[in-house]
């Protein structure tokens, strides 16, 4: 089982986070976003994923404590807009990156929804960042565009998405092929955030699926 950690951000400071190890020596490391919810269970289950996967994951958790209950989308909406993406991503999950390649020689990010966003964030901004993987989160283009991304990258996209929407992803995709990104983008007839066991909105065989392929890109990308 993972636990509660405390990891040097790039300012300096103490940051919390959830580390699910892997247990082999030099294992490489995925660092795992938060949805708008916070560092809730079923982040902490992802990670043990991961490590049951072979890799060491660390989830920071960028609302210090702060969970919102599924049902208060009012609540959720608060948090995330009080969240600066860019610093976030630059400290905290920077932070992370770093410990994590402390202890093995590559590092991937992943998130999902709003987690899904910081990804791309990290994709571009990142330096020590190997590969990244997207699920149903897409940043503005003037915090972190496609074109601007630079390592291996993989999207997981709903058809049924009225965030992240399939016009949204069919530009995005078309800037990392202009571009001649090294990507993967995979489309799902699901919801957003059907990867989530604990909602509604769960897909098992399209969450089945896109699991596969993320640790897939992963292993071939981090090993």
């Amino acid at each position: 089982m993972g636990k509660m950690i405390s990891f040097k951000s790039t300012d300096g400071q103490a940051a919390p986070g959830y580390l699910a190890e892997a247990g082999g020596v030099h294992a490489p490391g995925v660092v795992v976003i938060q949805e708008w919810w916070g560092l809730q269970g079923q982040i902490k289950a992802v990670c043990e994923r991961f490590a049951a996967a072979g890799f060491n994951a660390l989830a920071p958790d960028l609302y210090n404590g702060t969970v919102v209950p599924y049902h208060d989308s009012a609540a959720a909406t608060a948090a995330m807009a009080s969240l600066n993406f860019r610093a976030a991503t630059d400290q905290a999950v920077r932070g992370a990156v770093q410990y994590l390649k402390s202890h093995g020689e590559k590092a991937g990010l992943t998130g999902f929804c709003m987690g899904g966003a910081v990804a791309v964030i990290g994709a571009v901004h990142i330096p020590e960042l190997d590969a990244a993987v997207s699920f149903y989160g897409i940043p503005p283009a003037s915090v972190a565009a496609a074109t601007d991304i630079r390592v291996p990258f993989q999207g997981h996209f709903a058809n049924r998405d009225d965030w992240c929407s399939p016009a949204m992803v069919d530009m995005f995709e078309e800037e990392l092929k202009a571009s001649g990104k090294i990507y993967e983008i995979y489309r799902y007839d699901g919801q957003h955030a059907f990867m989530n066991s604990e909602r509604d909105v769960y897909n098992a065989s399209a969450a089945k699926q896109a699991w596969e392929r993320c640790v897939a890109f992963f292993k071939k990308y981090l090993a």
